[in-house]
């Protein structure tokens, strides 16, 4: 079982597969894990693995990936991460695939190193729209079980961490502004419920200016379709030295 381990953090991952690498952020929110994978319309790791190298992680905090918690932890810090583990892997460049949350994960990395984003997939986006409470509420629950983990974080850092994490606009760790300039092609599966606004879903593929958005893409009878144009999305957009050298 892998783990990597930067300074006091301790992340838990695994791969499947060979090919042109992809990291995938799993759905759940602070509990980002990658059994949540099981539980989405299609598993990546199953899915695209027969083509590609597909590498899931635990965020910290969850599943089996640990790390201090404190009231500076916020977005960047799980970015840290995430290219510490391409680091650790020696990934320069890469596929990134994120449910839930982890579209925001995805946006995250392409604003700190957009050299090392090749293309990504955001799967049912999370946003605000007059659904704050909900994402609070989440971080709530995660909050109790940390407490239960270790009865010294104090509830003044958990709920600074809180309004980091869900305090702000749009897709709570980037702006209007910046999606408006991200070059890296993505492909939006659209989301539909209050955690996974359509409305946020679309405009992120409005605002980005190489962005596809896909609308009915979950249901049993349309998922093997659905997975079929991510994996045509990937391949069109692997650099083709990188094909070349497969083929």
């Amino acid at each position: 079982m892998p783990f990597f381990e930067r300074d006091d953090v301790v992340i838990h991952w695994e791969e499947s597969g060979s090919g042109y690498p992809i990291l995938v952020f799993a759905p759940g929110g602070m509990r980002s894990s990658i059994e949540f994978w099981e539980r989405a319309p299609f598993d990546p790791r199953r899915a695209l693995g027969s083509e590609f190298r597909v590498i899931a992680m635990d965020q910290r905090n969850a599943g089996r990936s640990r790390a201090p918690i404190t009231s500076n932890d916020g977005w960047d810090d799980y970015a840290r991460d995430h290219l510490a583990l391409l680091d650790h892997l020696g990934i320069e460049r890469c596929h990134l695939m994120g449910g839930c949350i982890g579209s925001s994960f995805c946006l995250g990395v392409i604003q700190a190193a957009p050299e090392r984003v090749s293309a990504a997939v955001l799967q049912n986006p999370i946003g605000l729209d007059q659904n704050r409470g909900v994402f609070f509420a989440m971080f709530d629950g995660w909050a109790g079980d940390m407490k239960k983990r270790d009865p010294d974080l104090e509830e003044q850092s958990l709920a600074v961490f809180r309004q980091r994490m869900y305090g702000e606009d749009f897709t709570f760790n980037v702006t209007r502004d910046f999606v408006r300039g991200v070059a890296t092609p993505l492909l939006i599966l659209a989301g539909d419920d209050q955690y996974h606004p359509t409305s946020v879903a679309r405009e992120i593929a409005e605002l980005a200016p190489e962005a596809e958005l896909v609308l009915e893409w979950k249901e049993p009878v349309v998922v093997p379709r659905t997975v079929e144009r991510v994996r045509e999305f990937f391949r069109r957009h692997t650099p083709e030295e990188k094909v070349a050298a497969r083929s």
